[in-house]
């Protein structure tokens, strides 16, 4: 007999591409079906089924309070009252970009958009247009969205897919993206030996996110700050992910690496659909109306995402120890997870940092795409069905991160750790 979750998902395949409006949320990659989500709290996810999981996605990774937080539905609540969306200026965009340009140590000026792929699609813009130059340089395996001159050897739901362009693209539009390997500092430096006077920046997930997760070499980041600045180029951090995450300013903040511009996406509305790109002023008065680089949007700054974003941002500024409990959430879990693996003697990997981290199903060391792309993704599969199973909620395809939460407490990671020592253990 079908589950409610499968005859919704037959009957969501008559009216929508492959039944779901993202790509990873299909759950081909893991020879499953999606489980139809009715409700989230704190750490949990319920299904049309009834079922209840631990929830390891977070909607992506913006719930760091973990789903439904008082403070911010209360926010949104009276946001709502106050009307939908107005298609004109606030007080709350005014106080969001106040407050991302406090906490974010690289951003003096800040343009609120509707998503990820639309900030990093007009930060590229502006790049060009403050520089005069038109190529743009990134990593295979990191994911910058799906506007088309960066789905070039992307991540996330493509890497997932096996897609390494996409259909619809043309040559034209990807004509100007160099591309290197992640923490390949020798291969960045050779492009711009070749060609440095027309690399408009270089992007770059600071934690690479979207393959898994990859860290950052030491050095590394350090020397694209130093190329980027050497030849003019603009360095733009891709902080989707990592912003507010990994520490209160991000990653630059963690890694003390400062872009010329930085790109967020739903982390900032804490869940709710928003995204910004900001940088120094210089760089971001070439935007219209001040500069001559457009960019606009009807829905952007919405006032309901913006009560929202700032609401959590302003948890996460004035309350410094929810990242020492993210911190030692994650460093507790993934290390207990490692040894677990470990003595089942599986060839897993497990890399962290912070309250991110990911399982590899591979003996060797991942540091970049190639290395990743080599795991096992029908031993993970496996694992993801089991997990599901056994209701824990984790990312329906190898390539995409764990997300922990303050909500993620002792006794829910220790319920997890023990179901994951009993698939361990049998296999």
């Amino acid at each position: 007999m079908m589950t409610r979750s499968e005859q919704l998902y037959k009957e969501a395949k008559q009216y929508l591409p492959g039944g779901v409006n993202s790509p990873v949320r299909a759950f081909g990659a893991v020879g499953d079906t999606p489980r139809f989500i009715t409700r989230a709290d704190a750490a949990y996810l319920w299904d049309e089924d009834g079922n209840r999981y631990i929830d390891y996605v977070g909607s992506w990774g913006p719930m760091l309070l973990g789903h439904n937080h008082p403070k911010i539905r209360e926010s949104v609540v009276r946001a709502c009252e106050q009307g939908l969306g107005f298609g004109a200026a606030t007080k709350i965009e005014v106080d969001m970009a106040k407050l991302i340009c406090e906490m974010a140590p690289s951003v003096e000026m800040v343009r609120m958009v509707n998503s990820g792929t639309e900030a990093v699609m007009s930060a590229l813009r502006v790049a060009r247009g403050y520089t005069r130059r038109e190529k743009i340089l990134k990593f295979q395996g990191c994911y910058h969205g799906h506007s088309d001159a960066m789905l070039v050897k992307a991540g996330s739901g493509a890497l997932t897919q096996g897609i390494a362009d996409s259909a619809g693209v043309t040559a034209g539009c990807t004509k100007d993206t160099l591309l290197a390997a992640y923490n390949d500092l020798d291969g960045v430096r050779a492009h711009f030996e070749r060609e440095g006077e027309q690399i408009a920046a270089v992007i770059v997930e600071p934690v690479a996110a979207n393959m898994g997760v990859v860290l950052p070499q030491p050095g590394f980041l350090q020397g694209l700050r130093s190329l980027c600045t050497e030849y003019g180029a603009l360095l733009i951090f891709d902080e989707v992910i990592t912003g507010f995450r990994l520490s209160a300013g991000g990653a630059q903040k963690l890694f003390g690496v400062m872009p010329d511009l930085s790109t967020f996406g739903k982390i900032i509305g804490a869940g709710m659909p928003v995204g910004a790109y900001g940088g120094k002023r210089c760089i971001m008065e070439v935007v219209s109306p001040v500069g001559s680089v457009y960019q606009a949007g009807t829905l952007s700054g919405n006032p309901v995402a913006m009560a929202a974003g700032y609401t959590m941002l302003r948890l996460l500024k004035e309350q410094p120890q929810i990242y020492d409990q993210l911190q030692s959430g994650g460093e507790y879990f993934f290390t207990q997870l490692q040894k677990i693996i470990q003595k089942a003697g599986v060839p897993c990997q497990i890399s962290h940092i912070g309250s991110l981290g990911c399982l590899f199903f591979t003996d060797r060391a991942v540091t970049d795409y190639e290395s990743a792309r080599a795991s096992d993704t029908n031993a993970y599969a496996a694992y993801c069905r089991y997990m599901l199973r056994h209701g824990i909620y984790v990312a329906p395809a190898q390539f995409e991160a764990m997300f922990l939460s303050t909500a993620h407490t002792r006794p829910l990671l220790d319920d997890t750790l023990q179901i994951a020592e009993t698939y361990f253990s049998a296999i």
